[in-house]
Parts: structure tokens; sequence; C-alpha cells
């Protein structure tokens, strides 16, 4: 299999007899010896777009789906195969995908559950939606993997509650990141009261104890994690549990707050993501010597606005990045830290909640930088929008570049005043015109990003992709633009670049006759 071919699989515009060639094709293609040869990468990847094609038929359905194992899962990820279509002893991949997705039937689950396949019951495990007797059963599974898995996504209070009390310590990992686990379970995960002791753990299960897992193990067949450890206690099972534990929002404040000031980086860390501490124990971990831990409670939701103010002067940078994505910082924090601090070009969560009259306050700063956070919002009042597309910084005339509703008119005006500095994000623009992206193709000297961005816009027209196929990722992303003229698209089946190949492949601009001229 080639790139072309797969190309061609992907077009949209293929017509229904050369699908058929093509699942032809991948069935008489030889058996797969492992996707690490980069002919069968090619052969699956055929097939991968063959299965996504939203035109298929029942019978094209029944070819892809007869070729291997693994196919129809994708044919019924992608909607092509329902409950129907699907007998779980003939394709038990298929089923499973229907019922983690929610369309598979409840005897399917019945069914799984009993396999004697241990990976098909963890599978299974995970889906959402199970009824009560399957989860009953995959509690009680023999395999405690099994169980875990459950542990891990389970919504029903009660078996929550039943695995934290598992006898082995795995499972109780595993639900001590889940949410639907009663607080007072949580809590005893802490502080094993109204527990019993665990009895295993993955180490002592394989490993005479005490045990401690080299992290150089040269046994190639081990999994257990560096730093794996067991003396009787379930040393390192019981340290994960507890940092699951006082991550996990549900589990009680009090029983969290006694660990932050535990000897363990890794737990006082986990203490600082809980959105629901008191103040004073933000204030104690906003004093942790670790940036790591200051840095992880600057920005929870739960800590207030005298731990952004004291964090802000912070000597580690990440600590001040990190309170500047508080979602409450006050605002004359954020204008404090705006001009010292890289921020990073997505919005601030401060900046999409802020409101109109703040919005005019940021957009008013005599720091670019702030005027630039504004700028990034991208549904700002038309008004405060122009304002900052005539900025004289260029950094906040390139953050409200792509804002949709600027006019042509402010766009040239933008690119007149600032050049090749803002020309990408103008090209990001998705009202920008057909005419403007091709005086921005031939802008000179050329700017790699904006022929990019030009190269996959809906607006472009032939003047201004054919410019993009000077080179690099605009080359291919040209290729595919249903705007390149026909004649151009043909030329490019024979590039040398195997991308630009499959790209143009892939142009529903191709013409038929060569899409027929190139299936074998």
């Amino acid at each position: 299999m080639n790139p072309l071919l797969c190309g061609l699989a992907a077009n949209p515009a293929l017509p229904p007899e050369l699908v058929d060639r093509l699942i032809a094709l991948a069935a008489a293609a030889p058996e797969p010896s492992g996707l690490s040869d980069p002919a069968d990468f090619l052969a699956y990847m055929l097939v991968r777009h063959l299965s996504e094609r939203a035109d298929l038929s029942r019978a094209q359905v029944a070819a892809l789906a007869a070729l291997d194992e693994d196919t129809p899962a994708q044919l019924a990820r992608d909607g092509h195969l329902g409950s129907a279509d699907v007998d779980p002893a003939v394709w038990p991949i298929a089923a499973l995908t229907l019922l983690d997705e929610g369309r598979g039937l409840p005897e399917w689950a019945r069914r799984f559950a009993a396999d004697p396949d241990p990976s098909m019951r963890r599978q299974l495990a995970s889906c959402p939606g199970l009824p009560a007797d399957v989860e009953d059963a995959l509690a009680a599974d023999a395999d405690p993997e099994v169980a875990a898995e459950l542990a891990l996504w389970t919504t029903s209070a009660p078996v929550a509650a039943r695995l934290a009390r598992h006898p082995h310590a795995a499972v109780r990992q595993a639900v001590a990141a889940n949410e639907a686990v009663p607080p007072a379970a949580l809590a005893g995960l802490l502080t094993g009261h109204g527990l019993p002791p665990a009895r295993s753990c993955l180490v002592c299960d394989c490993r005479e104890i005490p045990f401690i897992h080299d992290p150089h193990c040269p046994d190639v067949d081990c999994d257990l994690p560096a730093g794996a450890a067991c003396d009787g206690t379930h040393g390192s099972t019981v340290h994960s549990t507890w940092q699951r534990a006082l991550a996990n929002p549900a589990t009680p404040p009090e029983a969290v707050a006694a660990f932050a000031e535990h000897p363990s980086v890794l737990l006082r860390w986990a203490v600082a993501e809980h959105p629901g501490l008191p103040a004073e124990v933000y204030a104690r971990l906003a004093g942790d010597p670790v940036p790591g831990v200051r840095a992880t409670v600057a920005r929870n939701p739960g800590s207030g606005p005298e731990v952004s103010r004291v964090l802000a002067t912070d000597p580690e940078v990440e600590v001040r990045r990190a309170v500047a994505h508080h979602p409450r910082i006050p605002f004359d924090v954020l204008e404090r830290l705006a001009p010292t601090t890289r921020l990073g070009p997505e919005p601030l969560p401060r900046i999409s909640a802020a409101t109109p009259e703040e919005l005019a306050e940021g957009a008013a700063s005599a720091h670019p930088r702030l005027r630039m956070l504004v700028a990034h919002r991208h549904d700002l009042p038309p008004e405060l929008r122009d304002r900052l597309a005539a900025d004289p910084d260029a950094s906040v005339a390139k953050a409200v570049a792509p804002h949709p509703g600027l006019s042509p008119e402010r766009l040239r005006a933008m690119v007149a005043r600032h050049g090749q500095q803002v020309l990408a994000r103008v090209a990001a623009n998705p009202d920008a015109p057909g005419d403007l992206l091709a005086e921005l193709a031939r802008h000179e000297p050329s700017v790699r990003r904006a022929l990019r961005e030009i190269a996959a816009h809906p607006n472009a027209a032939a003047e201004a992709l054919l410019p993009c196929l000077a080179g690099g990722r605009s080359r291919v992303r040209a290729a595919a633009h249903p705007a390149l003229p026909a004649a151009v698209v043909v030329g490019l089946l024979d590039d040398p670049d195997p991308e630009v190949v499959e790209a143009a492949a892939g142009n529903p601009s191709l013409p038929p006759a060569v899409m027929a001229q190139r299936v074998p």
C-alpha cells in the first residue's frame, strides 16, 4: 500500500466503485507482521481511512468488517455498526466498543462479565452504565486488576464504597481517585478508620517481601513501577492511594488538611490540588519550600485572593505564572504580573470571566502585556475589539488579529502598521477575504507560518494557494485544499514528499478519471 492510496481512501469525492476496489486491495494485502513495518502501517492506515468514510454502503461495511479482528470495532466506533449488526461471540472488541459508547446490549455485559479472559473483563469494567448485577460480579472478580478498573470508573456510590474495603491494595488505590466514593470511605483510605487492612498488593503478589523494586531492574518482563515496595504493609501502593485520595475533591477537607505538612513532597503536592480546604491550609502551603507545591496552590480555584497576593511576588517564575492562571485572581494583581511574567498565548481564566468593565479597564491599561491578554479573548465587544486592532503595540495587534468580525480594512491596516509580525495571525482570521490572503501570500519576505494558515484557509483561492506550495507544512496543507486547480493537484500526485502525495490524493478536486487511473 502507498500514501497515494491512503489519500484516495480518505477522499470524500472517491466514487463508490473505487471504494470497492480499495477494499479489495486491502483484502488482498499480506497479513501484517506489525505496525513497525512501514508497509504494514500504510496498509493499516488504508483500512482506517476506508472505515472512517461517511458514505459506506452496507455491503462495503460488511466487506471491511471481514478484513481482520480490529476493523469491526473501528466501524462500530464510527457509527457504521450498531447492536443489531454485532455478534459478541464473533466480534467481541466491537461489542465492547458499543458497550463503552452506551450502545451495547445488557446481555452482552453479562456475557463479558463471565468471560474467562481477564482482559475482556477489564475492558468491560471501564464501560459506563453497566447493569447492577454486572458491577457486582466485577467488584467480586478474582482478578484484582478487573476490580481496580471498575473502581476507577463506577458511578455507583454503594459499589465504590464496597471497593474501598477491597482486600487488595491496588483496588483501593484505584478507587481513591473516584469522586463517586462516599466521603467517609475516602477519609478511611487516608486514616484507616473503619476499613479493614488490605491483605495484598501487586508487589507481594509476585515478590518475596520485604522487597524494593530496583529502578534499573534488568528483568525485561517485570511490569512493577519504579519505587514499588512492600514490607507487608504495602507501602508504595498505600502512598499512591493517599496521593490520589488527597487530590480527590470528594475527600473531606479535614482529612486532607492533616497531610499539609507531611514529609512527602508528593503528598503535599496532592493536598495543594484539593479545592475545598480551609484558608489557613492554603496559606501554609503557600510557604512550602517546593516551588511545584506553591504553584499548584497558586492556581487552585479554592485558594483565595490573599494567597494570590502573596505568591504574586514569589521568586519562582512558575509560581507567578500559576498565580496568573487562578480563575479569581484580583485584577490588580494580574495587572502587576502581566508586564513581568510570560503567560502564554491562551486566554487566562480570569480574562475569560472578566466583566465588560474589567475588559475595558484592561484594554486601556498602560501595560501592553495586559492589553494583549484582553486581546486574546475573541468575544470582545466590537468597539473594544476595533480599538485593540489599532493598538500601536504589535503584540496586542497580533493577539486580536484572528478575532472574528474584523473588517478587511482593519486587517490591512494592521499589516501596514506591523508588517510580518502580524502576518500569520491576520491570515488566521476566519473573515479574511480571498484577495487579502493572496496579498499576504505574496508578501516579501514571506512568512512560513502565514503560508501555513493561508494554505488551510477556507477563503483561499488559487492565487493565494500557489505561493504556499513553495515548501514545508504549507505545501502539504495547500495540496489538500479544494480550491487548488485540478491540474496542479494531479501534478502533486508524483511529489517526492509522501505527505504531499497523500494530501493531494485526498483533495476532492482531483478528477475522478485520474482517481480511477491510480487505483490498481
